[in-house]
């Protein structure tokens, strides 16, 4: 099977605020978009959720390349989560890591499938992220209706 590529963002109107987060997996014939928000988030959450939302969508192994723009995704699950679980779900400074129960999701799930993880700049025309954005919003939207 070829890789499966996945566009994810999160969405937040305030920060906190209602939140949204969306995704778009691309298959071979395929395309599938998931989306979904809460009343009361942040935009970091909403970002882990997109990636956790899209890799649950599975339950068999897969091969996938992700995209996110989300520095504090990709710096926290390609470097800063090794120390992290070494330090007992500490920071460099000792304080408890913001939204462990999502990081440990994600590493759960990271540690499960095969992941190529990239980062693409947001809001730069790219046709994947622009599209996993508007699923993000469109998860605000269901949450406001």
């Amino acid at each position: 099977m070829k890789k499966i590529n996945i566009y994810t963002d999160g969405a937040c109107k305030g920060n906190p605020g209602p939140g949204g987060w969306g995704a778009l997996i691309v298959l071979e014939d395929e395309q599938i978009e998931l989306s979904g928000g809460k009343k009361e988030t942040t935009n970091n959450q909403m970002e882990l959720m997109a990636v956790i939302k899209s890799l649950e969508h599975f339950d068999n192994k897969i091969d996938a390349i992700i995209y996110t723009d989300s520095k504090y995704v990709m710096d926290g699950i390609t470097n800063y989560i090794k120390r992290w679980k070494i330090n007992g779900w500490k920071t460099a400074s000792k304080k408890p890591v913001k939204n462990s129960e999502l990081w440990k999701s994600l590493d759960s799930l990271n540690s499960f499938h095969n992941i190529q993880w990239n980062w693409v700049k947001g809001h730069s025309g790219h046709p994947g992220n622009e599209k996993a954005d508007a699923l993000a919003n469109l998860g605000i939207d269901k949450i406001s209706s």
